[in-house]
């Protein structure tokens, strides 16, 4: 997928290898995928791989920083939370939004409407967040500790991302989830069959290092301390805006 040596894909690939199973095996019946918030272009060059068309979006282009090149005929820069994805309705068999929401400064559910506009009816929408009540922020807090980046240098002193005369803070966390909150967004967006749960993550590693794992497995254990929550719901006939789906439910 990429040359090397590429220490930044190496470690989204090998950090993530538990989401990216899980999100192919979900979407193997969705021919056409849209990935929202891209970054290095992982996720669609191991979809690409797997015989999908990929498209992708982000607010920045990392075409030329990734080591990644399958993407580049179909990455499109777009910020979401500002502009509509340059695609007709229905375009796709299912839309990602891996590890991005999180970054969104702005209310969640106009960018996810935006990505169930898009979607064919019956497609798919994956979202993949950190877990707030994950046991890596619990023992932060127990520790008097922020869950959150480094409060100066991220939330202090940083400038913002001006776009359309409006500030934007991509570059940190600006939200969790709870197991609830996921599912309540899908919910309000109208989404069907949904399903959220804790997502299993293991860095892969060999040899010596697997002794480093002793966190991942502590974790799976419990899944509710699970670092990620993942999440699929499926686009319904018939309903199109918040207050539809809101009666429905």
């Amino acid at each position: 997928m990429y040359g090397l040596p590429a220490p930044r894909e190496d470690n989204d690939l090998y950090s993530s290898l538990d989401r990216f199973s899980d999100i192919a095996t979900r979407l193997r019946y969705s021919p056409k995928v849209l990935d929202v918030g891209a970054g290095t272009g992982i996720l669609i060059s191991i979809l690409a791989a797997l015989g999908h068309e990929v498209h992708a979006v982000d607010f920045f282009d990392m075409r030329d920083a990734s080591a990644i090149k399958i993407a580049k005929a179909k990455f499109t820069v777009c910020n979401i939370e500002a502009d509509p994805l340059p695609y007709q309705d229905g375009y796709f068999d299912a839309v990602c939004c891996c590890q991005a929401l999180e970054h969104f400064t702005h209310a969640h559910l106009p960018s996810v409407l935006e990505m169930k506009r898009v979607l064919k009816v019956g497609g798919v929408l994956e979202i993949d967040v950190p877990n707030a009540a994950c046991l890596r922020n619990r023992l932060r807090l127990l520790r008097g500790k922020h869950i959150t980046w480094d409060y100066a240098e991220h939330y202090l002193t940083v400038k913002p991302s001006l776009y359309k005369g409006r500030e934007y803070y991509p570059n940190r966390h600006n939200r969790e989830f709870t197991n609830a909150e996921l599912r309540t967004l899908y919910r309000v967006a109208g989404f069907n069959n949904i399903e959220v749960r804790y997502l299993r993550d293991e860095r892969f590693r060999t040899g010596g290092g697997k002794l480093k794992s002793v966190a991942s497995w502590v974790r799976n254990l419990l899944p509710s301390t699970r670092k990620s929550l993942i999440g699929f719901g499926v686009k319904p006939a018939g309903s199109t805006t918040v207050s539809q789906a809101t009666t429905k439910e």
